[in-house]
Order: structure tokens, then sequence, then C-alpha cells
């Protein structure tokens, strides 16, 4: 048997086209092509991360 009927022996591994799609990805949703994330979840965070904010500085004596 020869090196090149055993196939390659560079140890790489074939990538699929979408790797990101990929089905061994823990806790990967897979989600539509043209699907878009709701305007309300980025106004949710940037509320939660305000209120996160202030909150912390209110921890902080201030001059």
């Amino acid at each position: 048997m020869s090196a090149a009927a055993s196939g390659p022996s560079t140890g790489q591994v074939q990538v699929p086209v979408d790797a990101s799609r990929r089905p061994d990805v823990l806790l990967r949703r897979r989600l539509p092509d043209d699907h878009q994330v709701s305007a309300w979840w980025m106004i949710g965070a940037f509320v939660v991360v305000s209120l996160g904010v202030v909150g912390l500085m209110n921890l902080f004596p201030g001059g």
C-alpha cells in the first residue's frame, strides 16, 4: 500500500463550507440565512447594560 493510496498525511481535516453551521457545536441554533435579530433584543441589552453601569457607579462615592 502506497502513501498516496492511504490518503493525505498532512493531518489536515476537511472543513465544511459553512463552519458556523457544524452540527457538533454546542448550544448553536440553526437559523435560516435570512434571519434577523429583533430590535427589541438590542434595546433590552442597552437598558440592562445602562442600568448595570449606573448601579455600579452608585457603589463608589463621587466627588
